[in-house]
């Protein structure tokens, strides 16, 4: 599979000072590009509110390294999100949503990942989910115009934890700038089909998220220990037609090789790819 294929979460990688450095050690690692998040720290947050000349950092970062950046994880709305019962936080979630969007053209990204939660840590309410899909719909009206996908993560919890949870939102709201994004571990901490859950998703899905996992674990199970069927996984993913990016969703955690845990990373999963390369080579025969 080519290599370009492969991206790298930026939680992954090793403390850099600055942007040419971190897409330095993306490309020493062989990843074809990164997905960077804006999370509940203050630090990725304050990305929201970048000066024209901080995302122009960015943009020439990506530019002089040859690795772009594809995709924004915006898991901020956990904290504050759009399905809330809370009016001022709903506005504050579609601001940051909005702002998102804003972002990723003026640096090149044109997909943004979102946590299918309704609301994490307020309790859920008989409307949580109509409020949430208000909410896309309030995104959409801007990303849409803008040439931005948006993509619904499977994630854990009680909200839309499978492809089939994402498929139903998507029917609900008809907007081919709306897909879904699934990641396999979750999937599987789930205690879900895989591969059943992605044929659901046919012709919808606009990125991968790969990580290892066991029933209800959910994250920092290391490639190869978990309970994730990587080989039947790219096997399906084949099947139907799905030809986008893969982004090895890992943890750095003060990891002193975090270079070589990446790198290792990249040829484990490439290796599991290989039914997903040759189903593209028969097919485009």
């Amino acid at each position: 599979m080519q290599t370009r294929r492969f991206g790298i979460y930026e939680k992954a990688l090793p403390p850099a000072a600055d942007w040419m450095a971190t897409l330095d050690v993306v490309a020493e690692a062989g990843y074809g590009f990164i997905e960077l998040a804006i999370d509940e720290e203050p630090e990725r947050m304050a990305r929201l509110h970048w000066s024209a000349v901080e995302r122009a950092r960015l943009r020439d970062a990506c530019g002089q390294s040859g690795v772009p950046v594809r995709t924004w994880m915006l898991s901020a709305h956990r904290r504050t999100p759009l399905g809330s019962a809370d009016a001022p936080t709903r506005r504050a979630a579609i601001d940051m949503l909005r702002r998102c969007v804003d972002l990723a053209v003026d640096v090149g990204v044109r997909l943004i990942q979102l946590a299918g939660y309704f609301v994490y840590y307020e309790a859920h309410d008989p409307d949580s989910r109509a409020r949430f899909l208000d909410g896309l719909r309030a995104g959409l009206e801007v990303a849409a115009p803008a040439g931005v996908m948006l993509g619904l993560e499977t994630m854990d919890g009680e909200d839309i934890v499978s492809v089939t949870d994402a498929m139903r939102v998507l029917q609900e709201l008809n907007s081919r700038w709306l897909g879904v994004y699934p990641d396999v571990g979750n999937l599987a901490a789930n205690g879900l089909d895989v591969v059943a859950e992605l044929r659901k998703g046919s012709g919808h899905i606009v990125g991968v998220h790969l990580k290892d996992t066991r029933l209800g674990e959910y994250r920092r199970v290391p490639f190869g220990e978990g309970i994730v069927p990587f080989t039947d996984v790219f096997a399906g993913l084949s099947e139907v037609g799905y030809d986008g990016p893969f982004v090895a969703e890992m943890w750095n955690d003060g990891d002193p090789g975090a270079l070589g845990t990446i790198i290792q990373a990249r040829l484990w999963l490439q290796e599991q790819a290989q039914g997903f390369q040759l189903n593209r080579q028969i097919r485009n025969a």
